[in-house]
């Protein structure tokens, strides 16, 4: 247990610890009322702690809000085989696509009144991963990369994991490539590059030889410092470590319980999702899971029921299960794309881009739940010059970023130099306090 307190060969249960294990004992009522103080005073201590990691769920290619998390049923945006549901949050309604999100939504809000002057999906997707419009003086780094940055740890496996990506990954722009997202596929599959194809002996033979050459390069004239600015041999010893880590298990997915597994979905993004849990639990800052093909210009309707089926039961099963490992408060579930889809549906019965008014979902980490920021209008003129008056409450996507970074206690207001010189902000953006619990 990550919080037992040791003293010789007696571990000390933290009071949370108690109070859960009391909770799971049947028949001894009298441990009940107990139990339940014990839970609520260990509640309050947890309260305002910063949250440690971040689970992005990147939804690749731009998710309609209408047939997600902002229906309007029986208006002329709404599809007709799209209706609104009850929620386990009383006062939110969202599509019937997602009825196992919908058991969790007490604990997840929304956001539905996002906004963004990016309607192409490279250039949007830089935006709402990393809170800043593109730049062709400067890259800037991702959520991800941010997170590892300000938060130091021992971690001996990537603290900044990508699963399933696409041919966007989140990246550590300006930070360094250090910070880039290490990219693995699905959890069935063995992790890339980190398995040796000969004997141990022989790949530390190899890799001895290899370092040799490198340092003897790099030791001749002004070499030197590039060796030094390269940091080669931290980085050569990291990979070393890694190769060889335990904690290189938490993103194999076999040894999972079959039921878990299946509470997930048998999909590559399920399985994604688990092994994303997985990776928090032994420490690793960020993790994003992508699930593509939510450009619905043809056929909206029917592609995006088929992307809820496999995003429905994961996004469900990580909140359930982050909250059975007691990881949700210091957890937080980022689900976003790089833009939402037009009220208009065209003549191949799609959905255009539309960054003028769409949703992120939050949970976990010091977000509230069953909260929605902003409301979307039912009738938007799609051809105003200003689409946001048909937004209330406009939120700029950097204000997503900033109440994320304020929520792991990261200062986000503070300037970083560029290896130009240049100063930066981790973010622009404004807390969207109403998000906070």
């Amino acid at each position: 247990m990550k919080d037992d307190i040791h003293c010789g060969s007696i571990a000390h249960f933290s009071r949370r610890s108690f109070a859960q294990a009391a909770l799971g004992l049947s028949g001894i009522a009298w441990l009940t009322p107990l139990a339940e103080r014990l839970a609520r005073a260990a509640d309050k201590e947890s309260a305002g702690k910063p949250a440690k990691s971040v689970i992005v769920l990147w939804m690749g290619g731009g998710p309609s809000q209408l047939e997600t998390f902002d229906p309007h049923a029986g208006t002329k945006v709404s599809h007709d085989s799209t209706k609104a549901i009850k929620t386990a949050a009383s006062d939110i309604q969202i599509a019937d696509t997602l009825p196992l999100v919908a058991e969790q939504m007490d604990s997840i809000s929304l956001v539905r009144s996002l906004v963004s002057k990016e309607g192409d999906h490279e250039r949007a997707t830089h935006n709402l991963k990393t809170g800043f419009r593109p730049d062709p003086t400067l890259v800037h780094p991702s959520l991800g990369a941010v997170i590892c940055h300000q938060l130091r740890d021992n971690v001996e496996i990537p603290r900044h994991v990508s699963i399933l990506p696409d041919q966007f990954p989140a990246r550590g722009g300006y930070l360094g490539a250090q910070y880039d997202a290490f990219k693995t596929y699905d959890p069935v599959e063995r992790i890339p590059d980190v398995t040796a194809r000969v004997s141990d002996e022989r790949a530390a033979r190899r890799l001895n030889d290899l370092t040799n050459v490198v340092e003897t390069s790099f030791a001749r004239g002004r070499l030197a410092s590039l060796g030094q600015r390269t940091l080669h041999g931290p980085s050569i010893d990291a990979a070393r470590k890694m190769m060889s880590s335990e904690q290189l298990k938490a993103f194999d997915v076999h040894e999972a319980p079959q039921p878990l597994k299946e509470q997930f979905g048998n999909e590559p993004f399920g399985r994604a999702c688990l092994a994303a849990i997985q990776l928090i639990e032994v420490g690793v800052r960020c993790v994003e899971v992508t699930l593509g093909g939510w450009d619905t210009h043809i056929n909206n309707d029917e592609l995006v029921r088929g992307r809820c089926k496999i995003l429905d039961p994961a996004l469900a099963a990580i909140i359930k299960e982050l909250k059975a490992r007691s990881l949700l408060d210091s957890t937080i579930v980022l689900w976003m794309g790089e833009f939402g889809r037009t009220p208009k549906i065209n003549a191949p019965g799609g959905r255009d881009h539309w960054p003028h008014g769409f949703t992120a979902a939050l949970a976990g980490g010091g977000i509230a739940g069953g909260r929605v920021i902003g409301e979307t209008s039912p009738e938007p003129d799609e051809k105003a010059a200003d689409k946001t008056k048909f937004v209330r409450d406009p939120q700029p996507v950097e204000n997503l970023h900033a109440t994320v970074l304020h929520a792991l206690g990261i200062d986000f207001a503070q300037e970083i130099q560029t290896p130009i010189g240049r100063p930066m902000v981790l973010s622009q953006g404004k807390v969207i306090k109403q998000l906070l619990a």
